[in-house]
Order: structure tokens, then sequence, then C-alpha cells
């Protein structure tokens, strides 16, 4: 049970008389009916209000369920003058601004109404139906979105007509009556239904049939509800903190795992796999190849990484490298935009990439022409392994190009790093959606206009290298662990 339920469970108890025990010395509630109709008849006589249509009798129908022997059932309209306020002319910029406190249903908030922030003059006062409410009314929103909404005045003032007030006869608890319509707001929400926009009458309202309990009683219910309220309160609050910590835990522990994984704790060393220093030995012959064959540039080299910037310590077997140590980083040559079809060559910006991160599949609108693709091939296109990264927008979000892909992508928009072969495609997906890559990212993106992903920044971006068969365990035990942070985030 939430906290709502179980104060809409505590105040409905509180209106069948299971709240309190009763007690007999406290006299009936029809004794006390008696005593509110005398002095109503009082009122009436000394012409202070006026004397209103008797209201119809209650029939078993009206009664949803029993009472105490010593409580009443009685219509709202019993109890008190109830009326509803009046909104005076804006055209009269001088009616508003002056001392007599005005009150809309937007300013009602379920308890004592202590301040207003609008007020209007005497002479506004003078010129509409509204009334000044004495402390101790208690007010209920009619319709709109506040419709139900409560207020008991702690201060002399006038409403507009949304707004429906009640000055209580002798014998009638305001607080009660605030819980009573409390523990009643989906009926009356209920009974607002159906128009153009949620509305009670005040007809309605007096209408309405409660059951009521002695004088004495009123004041042990209201003690009691108010004695349970902070607990429900406090209930609530560590609902929603428990509710907070489960919508964050799958993500929380998907990076955790993330993170254990480039940091060696995920999986353990094995001797027998050699060292990340044998393989960048390997993956540097291969870039020397490849500079020979003038299949790529020789570029100049990256700056040496520091103890400094070493973020933590990491098996003896991995190296501390940079993205652009494994492979080559680069981006599209230009795709005028006069040049993007409606079919032909899949042609991917940001938003498609990450599409495929996520997913693996992308609702695609733009293409190129298949002559313009074979014409950028030349430069290089897309080949299975390569990772497709984000640089605008949401960066980092990283697709492994699959076999079978032919697309081509937006300069600027998306980096690609060619993968050697050397280093698992999977693992560096992996480290991309690390709170270490997230970091880098961000620190680089910080104070600049629009977030930027360039392949300087890329190349220069530190990454914890394992071995070549520990990069693969690494994502395996993974593909065995991330779908139970996806149960959990299912089913919270």
């Amino acid at each position: 049970m939430n906290a709502q339920d179980l104060k809409s469970s505590i105040l409905q108890r509180a209106i069948e008389g299971k709240l309190v025990p009763q007690r007999q010395e406290e006299g009936t509630a029809k004794e006390l009916l008696a005593e509110i109709r005398a002095e109503k008849a009082r009122l009436i006589k000394e012409k202070k209000i006026k004397k209103s249509k008797p209201l119809p009798e209650i029939t078993d129908e009206e009664k949803p369920f029993d009472i105490p022997d010593s409580w009443e059932w009685v219509r709202l309209g019993e109890l008190g003058e109830w009326c509803s306020g009046a909104t005076p002319s804006r055209q009269h910029p001088e009616y508003f601004g002056g001392n007599i406190p005005w009150l809309k249903t937007g300013d009602l908030n379920d308890g004592y109404i202590k301040k207003v922030p609008e007020s209007i003059t005497n002479e506004g006062f003078q010129h509409s139906s509204t009334k000044i409410n004495p402390i101790g009314s208690v007010l209920i929103a009619m319709y709109g979105a506040t419709i139900g909404r409560l207020g008991i005045l702690q201060i002399p003032a006038t409403t507009n007509q949304a707004c429906c007030a009640c000055e209580l006869f002798y014998g009638t608890y305001n607080k009660y009556l605030f819980y009573f319509l409390l523990a009643n707001r989906k009926n009356f929400i209920k009974q607002g239904a159906g128009g153009a926009q949620p509305n009670i009458s005040k007809a309605k309202i007096i209408d309405t049939t409660m059951p009521l309990p002695p004088m004495e009683e009123q004041h042990r219910i209201v003690a009691k509800i108010e004695e349970l309220l902070p607990d429900i309160d406090a209930y609530d609050k560590a609902q929603t903190e428990l509710r907070t910590i489960e919508q964050r835990f799958p993500n929380a522990m998907k990076k955790s795992l993330l993170q254990y994984a480039i940091e060696g704790k995920l999986v353990p060393q094995r001797k027998e796999e050699g060292t990340a220093k044998d393989l960048l030995t390997a993956i540097r012959a291969e870039k020397a190849q490849l500079i020979k064959e003038k299949k790529i540039k020789k570029t100049k080299p990256l700056p040496a990484i520091t103890d400094d910037e070493k973020p933590y310590a990491i098996p003896d077997s991995w190296e501390w490298i940079k993205w652009g140590d494994i492979g080559e980083i680069v981006s599209a040559r230009r795709v005028h935009q006069q040049d993007w079809k409606t079919k032909g060559i899949p042609f991917y910006r940001a938003r498609e990439i990450a599409k495929l991160a996520e997913n693996g599949v992308v609702d695609n609108d733009l293409f190129i022409s298949e002559e313009l693709y074979n014409a950028y091939a030349k430069n290089g296109v897309p080949e299975p392994e390569d990772l497709m990264i984000t640089a605008v927008g949401t960066l980092g979000k990283t697709y492994i190009v699959q076999p079978g892909d032919k697309f081509y992508y937006k300069d600027a928009s998306v980096i690609s790093l060619r993968n050697y072969g050397h280093v698992s495609s999977a693992y560096l997906k992996i480290v991309m959606e690390t709170p270490l890559m997230e970091k880098q990212i961000k620190s680089n993106s910080s104070g600049t206009t629009v977030s930027t992903l360039t392949i300087v920044r890329m190349n220069n971006y530190l990454l914890p290298l394992p071995p070549l068969a520990e990069q693969h365990r690494i994502v395996a035990k993974l593909e065995e662990l991330l779908p139970l942070c996806q149960q959990l985030a299912a089913n919270p």
C-alpha cells in the first residue's frame, strides 16, 4: 500500500467511526443536530442569514456505509452557510490591490490559508457579489484543474466564483468537515466529470451526505488523524526514496559493472594470455605496414601518458594507451545537402548512429547515390568491426559496423575508428559506455557552445588495454551480466 492509499484508508476509517472509540458520556449526534438547527433558526430570525429551501430527506440508498448508533447522517447544507465568491471586473484596475484578501482556487493548499497573493479594494468589493468569509471558514474548489482542493481560512478573505466557502454553525468542527471533504475528493471529482471542464456546483456540495459524530468525538477524530499524518508523510518520503533508488539501481549497477570491467576486476588475469605490451607491439607493427603500403598516412606521435594522467591502477599485464594508438580515427568526406537523396545508399547522421548503437535498427530517410558512395569508397567507407561514434548531440554513442552493412556518414556529425583487428571492437564499445569515457568526453565538452567530439580529442583520450584474450572474456562476462540490469530496469 502506498502512502496515498494509506492516508485514504485512515480518512475513510475516520468518517466511518472506526478510528477512535465512541464514548457514551459525549452524547449523540442527534442531540448535536438539534443544537445546530436551533442555531440556524436563531441566525435566520436575527436576519444574519437567509432562510433556505429545506433539503430533501436522506434515503437509505444515500448512506454508503454503516455508522455508529451515536452518529447521524446529515447533508452538508445543514451544517453551515455555503456561498461562492465573485471576481470584480478586470476592466477596473482600481478594484484591485486594496486591503481585502481575494482568494482564487489556485491559492488553496489543502491546509491553512494564512495569506493570498491578490487583494481587492473596498470599491471592488462593493461592485461585486463576493463575500468576506470569516476566519475558520472551510473552502473547496468547484471546477477546473483544482477541483476538490481545500483550505481553512486563518484570515478573513473573499474568493472568486470557482471557490465555495462554508461558515459553519455551532456544533461542527471545521477540521472534521475539512477531513471529510478530503476523504471524498475523488467522489467530487467524479461528480464533476463529463463536461468540457470538471465542475461541481454549490448545489451538489450542500446536497452531499456526511456522517456526523458528537462534537467531542469530532475533535478526537481530528486529533488522531493529525497524530498519524506525520507518520504517513515519513512513510511517503521513505517510499519515494526507495522508488528513486530502485529506478537508479539498474543503471548504477550497469555503470559499476562496466567500470569494474575496465579496471581489470571483472575477470581474473591469466599469465598464458600474454600482456597488452605484446599486443601493442603487434598493433604498431601493423600500423607501420599500412603506412608503408600507403593505405594510411603517417601521423605525428601522440604525447606519452604521464603517471599523473592515469586515473587508476590497472593489472600489470595491462597498458594505459591512447585511442589513437590502436587504429585510425577519421571523419567522412563532405556530402553536400544537394546530394542527399530519398533512395540509394543509407546516409547516417549522429541521430541514426545513436539509434543503431541502442538497438541495432534505424528508420532512415536520407540516402546518397551509389555513384557518390563508390567515389568516396576510394578514401574509405565503414567496414566490419569499425566503430562509428557520435560526435555531436549525445556524444560517444558507438555502433560496431556489421558484416553486410553498407552506408555512409555525415562529416563532423560522426567519427569512425578503423580497427586494425588487434583489439576487440566489442571491448572498445564497452569502454565508450563507461564512466571513464563519460568523464573524459564531458570535461572536453564543458564550456563550449555546442558539445562536439573531435578527432584530435578522440585520439588523445585514455584507454586501459588488456591482452586480447582477456578482452574477449570481459565481453563474454558482461554479455552474461548486463541483461540482468535490463531485467531490473524493466521490472523495478
